[in-house]
């Protein structure tokens, strides 16, 4: 698996159109010398972390959200990586968006709040993970298939609508960090619809070595984290936005997008 099998509305950087966006990061954006634990403790690691995914299988057809929960606060305990959630607590029924730098993202979000993923539909067929994400209730988005789109909104709009909040990637694909890309405005029109609060999150890491970016594969990525000693990844959550009905989609994006503090370079109209 390559890197950028980010989940949101995104896919593996190709061409640059509004369904397939392209990072420019990559190996560069991780430079040497971040410290490293032993390799006896990236060992023990891994093994926790097989553990953790081996329990969840049988853990989230149970207790569903809240197996959700426990198991990606274990993942991020079996990997050594810790979670700090700054800002109010998201209501139930929000639309969380947050910038995109790496699989823990995910993690980290259901680590903190019960929500419903936006997930390229490439994810079905990882191991373990797929499972996990089918059974939590992840929306499937297939980027090959533009004309499934409004589907995909709808099906937003009534998990919201019902009380559940869901969470999307809007930059479409993973970025470095120091580097952003912009909201792509699509799945906004879920809040409007459903006259949903608007929650910007901004994720930051204390390492660029957590960056899944450029030939990166999910594997040595895992392997990568494992190996780092005191990685944190901190959610910093704004205060909700809360459209007025019939609001412009891209309007609403774009405010998302600076109220986190995550300005991307440009601004254009697409999706």
């Amino acid at each position: 698996m390559s890197a950028a099998p980010e989940l949101g509305l995104g896919f593996p950087p190709r061409v640059n159109t509004a369904w397939q966006p392209v990072s420019a990061c990559g190996p560069q954006c991780r430079p040497a010398g971040a410290q490293a634990v032993r390799a006896g403790t990236v060992v023990v690691r891994l093994a926790a972390l097989f553990g953790v995914l081996l329990s969840a299988l049988i853990l989230v057809p149970l207790l569903r959200h809240v197996a959700a929960r426990l198991i990606s606060r274990g993942i991020l305990a079996a990997l050594g990586v810790g979670l700090v959630w700054r800002g109010p607590a998201p209501r139930p029924g929000s639309l969380l968006v947050a910038n995109h730098v790496s699989w823990l993202d995910v993690v980290a979000l259901l680590a903190v709040t019960p929500v419903r993923l936006v997930a390229k539909h490439d994810v079905r067929a990882w191991p373990a993970v797929g499972a996990l994400a089918a059974r939590t209730g992840s929306i499937f988005v297939d980027r090959t298939r533009p004309k499934r789109l409004p589907a995909t909104v709808a099906e937003v709009t009534a998990a919201l609508r019902a009380g559940r909040s869901v969470a999307v990637f809007p930059e479409g694909t993973t970025f470095c960090g120091a580097e952003r890309g912009r909201f792509r405005p699509a799945v906004f029109q879920a809040a409007v619809d459903a006259g949903a609060p608007v929650v910007p999150i901004a994720i930051r890491y204390g390492s660029p070595q957590a960056a899944f970016v450029g030939d990166d594969t999910l594997w040595s990525s895992v392997r990568r984290v494992a190996g780092l000693r005191g990685l944190t990844v901190t959610l910093n959550g704004s205060a909700a936005l809360r459209p007025e009905p019939g609001a412009d989609r891209r309007a609403l994006a774009r405010a998302a997008q600076a109220s986190a503090g995550l300005r991307s370079t440009t601004f254009d109209l697409a999706a």
